[in-house]
């Protein structure tokens, strides 16, 4: 049951010259689902040569060639759906239905960005000059670092991998150390699929890799997913570097539920928005600001939904949440329960602590909900827990409702509940967010559009669809006269 991980690097699987780690079940903490040894810093040089070494072929290889890579590891992607889900399922702690929906989607959006090869490649203007025409052509970045979480361990390094590679670029993945399963099984699809060595490689280890892409000279571009914290230090620097950088950042997305919205669709949408994947989602639900007209009645439906979501094992068909990520993440998210129990904030749901049985075993957290007022610690408003913890607040007006909504440092994804198409219209001029649903939850994301925030939520090009090529090439116009 525990697979030894190894780093890939150079056109080798290597064991790795650093420090030993080993990778828990979050669902059982004494179970231990991978092993290995971290990338050393003369290993993460070899893997920045081998990546320059091959950059210019690979940027030579014809579109439609590169794309018959990333189609291969699709196919295999989808052959091992049920076993790779599983995993992702013990190594991250996400229910089995999500883990192989996950694998699926990385499949997916490795077919989207193998089809960018028929799509145009460039554009041509006219020019005011006669007998000359304007070209715009893209070319690679060159040396690209790809720096993911682990809440999603294979769809977020494929919709940064996939079209980096489609365009020619080659990379550098270090995945979050808490997921190096998952990293190395997505290496392993393209690998098997004929990727030629040194354009894909994967380096695993802590923080300290993260940073040694960062400075090093050999790495032209980094994309980057996780807190904003940490991104806004990493933007930082590589524009002191001068190298190219996007981030994905955190949020606090909220959902606004206005007196016209079908209040049992509401409800549904807003409790899988904020409990699915235990909470830990960038996008997932974590404020809804509802209307006072219907608030008590939105309130209590919302409770009495939760209060029927199963909380268990990962791998049982009956589960809605299995557990958060690792214990450090238990025990922040029940330390910030208590302290807003402790400072009397109506609680609308919750439980205490699994201390006896299997759920003590593991990193569960019971889906909680909150509503706070004006008055009330903004702790619990403010900060992005990345949990099952969902906070409820009242509003007097639509315009109020938008006010309260825009009241946040992030802006990646929002939801409005109505019925008013005139609301969405005003809504969507007035609220600062990246992405916005109507009538239905926060969370999603497609490869055919563009994904990313505002505000704290997001730094340079958004990701994925068409403005991924902003990022990952770099455009030459040219002046041509025969």
């Amino acid at each position: 049951m525990t697979v030894t991980v190894r780093s890939h690097i150079a056109g080798e699987w290597v064991d790795g010259e650093g420090e030993e780690f080993e990778v828990s079940n979050p669902a059982r903490c004494d179970e231990v689902v991978a092993r290995g040894r971290t990338c050393s810093a003369d290993e993460l040089t070899r893997a920045v040569d081998a990546a320059a070494a091959a950059a210019r072929s690979w940027a030579h290889t014809p579109a439609h060639e590169r794309a018959g890579y990333l189609a291969r590891a699709a196919s295999r992607l989808e052959a091992d759906a049920d076993g790779l889900g599983r995993e992702l399922s013990r190594e991250e702690g996400k229910t089995l239905v999500e883990g192989r929906g996950e694998v699926l989607r990385a499949a997916q959006i490795l077919r989207f960005f193998a089809a960018d090869a028929d799509r145009e490649a460039g554009e041509i203007y006219n020019s005011p000059r006669r007998g000359e025409r304007i070209l715009v052509s893209r070319r690679p970045v060159g040396v690209v670092a790809a720096i993911t979480p682990f809440n999603f361990p294979i769809a977020i390094p494929a919709w940064k991998i996939a079209p980096a590679l489609a365009y020619g670029n080659v990379v550098l993945f270090k995945p979050a150390s808490a997921v190096p399963l998952l990293a190395m099984r997505f290496v392993e699809a393209l690998v098997d699929a004929g990727l030629p060595a040194g354009v894909l490689q994967l380096v695993l280890g802590d923080s300290e890799i993260g940073s040694g892409l960062v400075e090093h000279p050999g790495v032209h571009a980094v994309t980057f997913t996780g807190s904003t914290g940490v991104g806004r230090r990493l933007g930082a620097r590589c524009a002191e570097l001068g190298k190219a950088f996007q981030g994905e950042m955190g949020g606090k997305n909220a959902a606004i539920v206005l007196a016209d919205a079908d209040l049992d669709l509401a409800v549904d949408q807003v409790v899988s928005g904020a409990f699915r994947s235990s909470g830990q989602k960038c996008t997932a639900t974590s404020r809804v600001i509802v209307e006072e007209a219907v608030a008590d009645a939105f309130i209590e439906r919302l409770a009495e939904r939760t209060a029927k979501l199963v909380v268990g094992d990962p791998l049982s068909t009956d589960t809605f949440l299995g557990p958060v990520i690792d214990t450090r993440s238990h025990r922040t998210l029940l330390a910030a329960i208590e302290r807003a129990r402790a400072a009397g904030v109506r609680e609308v749901f919750g439980r205490p602590a699994y201390a006896h049985g299997e759920l003590a075993e593991g990193c569960f957290v019971s889906p909680t909900i909150f509503e706070v007022d004006a008055d009330s610690d903004r702790d619990l408003w403010e900060r992005e827990l990345f949990g099952p913890v969902l906070v409820v607040r009242r509003a007097r007006s639509r315009e109020d409702a938008v006010a309260l909504a825009n009241d946040s440092e992030f802006g990646l994804s929002g939801a409005v509940f109505t019925r008013d198409i005139a609301s969405v219209s005003e809504i969507l001029d007035d609220w600062n967010v990246g992405i916005l649903h109507v009538n239905s939850e926060t969370p999603g994301a497609d490869p055919h559009v563009p994904f990313g925030g505002v505000k704290g939520s997001g730094i340079g090009p958004k990701e994925q669809g068409r403005a991924a090529r902003e990022f990952f090439t770099e455009s030459t116009t040219v002046y041509l006269r025969g």
